[in-house]
């Protein structure tokens, strides 16, 4: 095995333009579409890699509605930015991480936003060591994601922008306005970074974030704004889950995939919980916390690896409950009592050996 492919083997996760090379590399092969200027692949190529061709040997990445995809990719051959809004766990911030692979071919340029985050992991930094010795240069100048983004012509990430401070966030008007980017610290041409075709930002939200440090009215105006859903059809969100949940435990060193029935357990357990309604169309109490796709495919996870490591086999339903508490109840009691009601008023209502496992593992919830 080539070093290469032996220390991307070692890394848990890869970004997308490593994992998914192979499909990347056919795709570019194989199109003779236009391209916008600067991008790596033509539009319909890049929808092709982020929502499946199994004729071309594509596999789909993103399950949603194949119009948000196009949506998205039409928006960032033009001049506006795109900002991606959603429940926490809708796949954002992977949807931006496959079209950034798709069109720039290069997914890392990420801004983390939070209360902590400067305008200097935004824009740039300096070496302060050559800053001293040499003054202000283009050597002692140390560039963040934005300035990359702009000087190479890439696609730069901003994940969580509404968790940054107002003035913060507004670092980014004048480089998705003028395209340009002011180093006022340097002088002559290398004062100024002018963005090079094929770069734009990709920017996402969650709606639970909503009102903690809201957008200006200017900034809003350089997105076009797009809706990310929860997944609609069980059938879809359970091979969704299954599929992750089995290369999860695969890279975890579990020897057996998760067991379906216990994903089918598990996957309406969190659809009824997050839309307070079962099956059967009964009305219950929602619990306040994210019960996302992304946060049942973590609890599968931990089941499958607690049914390994701990007695050998895939894990069952019982497991579920332990893994469940941390995730439907975080830190809220009213959340634990929720779930609790739940498993004792739900659970023994339904058919299979896996729905009674769940039931008699009420007792482990804590308090």
């Amino acid at each position: 095995m080539p070093p290469a492919e032996a220390e991307t083997e070692t890394v848990q996760r890869p970004p997308a333009e490593v994992r998914f090379a192979a499909e990347l590399d056919r795709l570019r092969d194989a199109d003779t579409a236009p391209r916008p200027p600067g991008w790596a692949l033509s539009l319909e190529a890049a929808r092709r890699f982020v929502v499946g061709d199994p004729d071309r040997g594509v596999t789909r990445k993103f399950v949603g509605d194949p119009s948000l995809v196009d949506r998205a990719l039409v928006t960032l051959a033009t001049s506006r930015g795109l900002m991606l809004v959603g429940e926490p766990g809708t796949a954002k911030s992977l949807l931006s991480e496959l079209i950034a692979a798709a069109v720039g071919g290069d997914s890392t340029l990420t801004i983390q936003g939070g209360a902590a985050t400067t305008e200097d992991q935004i824009r740039y930094s300096w070496n302060y060591a050559l800053l001293v010795a040499e003054g202000p240069s283009t050597r002692s100048l140390v560039p963040a994601p934005l300035l990359r983004g702009m000087a190479e012509g890439r696609v730069v990430r901003f994940e969580e922008i509404t968790r940054c401070p107002l003035e913060v966030q507004d670092t980014l008007l004048s480089p998705l306005s003028d395209r340009v980017l002011a180093v006022p610290e340097l002088t002559g041409p290398d004062a100024m970074v002018f963005a090079r075709d094929g770069f734009n930002v990709i920017a996402t939200a969650n709606t639970r974030d909503r009102g903690v440090n809201e957008m200006s009215a200017a900034l809003k105006r350089r997105f076009n704004f797009e809706t990310v859903f929860p997944i609609a059809d069980f059938a879809t969100e359970l091979e969704l889950v299954e599929r992750e949940a089995a290369a999860l435990l695969e890279r975890s060193g579990v020897g057996v995939p998760p067991r379906r029935d216990v994903l089918e357990v598990l996957v309406t357990t969190f659809r009824e919980l997050r839309e307070g309604r079962t099956g059967e169309g009964q009305a219950m109490d929602r619990p306040s916390a994210v019960l996302s796709t992304a946060e049942a495919v973590s609890v599968a996870h931990a089941v499958g690896i607690r049914g390994w490591f701990l007695r050998g086999e895939p894990g069952t339903a019982g497991d579920i409950v332990e893994c469940l508490a941390g995730t439907a109840a975080k830190d809220s009691p009213d959340d634990l009592a929720r779930l609790r009601r739940y498993l004792e008023q739900q659970a023994p209502r339904r058919p299979g050996e896996q729905w009674r496992a769940l039931h008699a593992a009420r007792h482990r919830l804590p308090g």
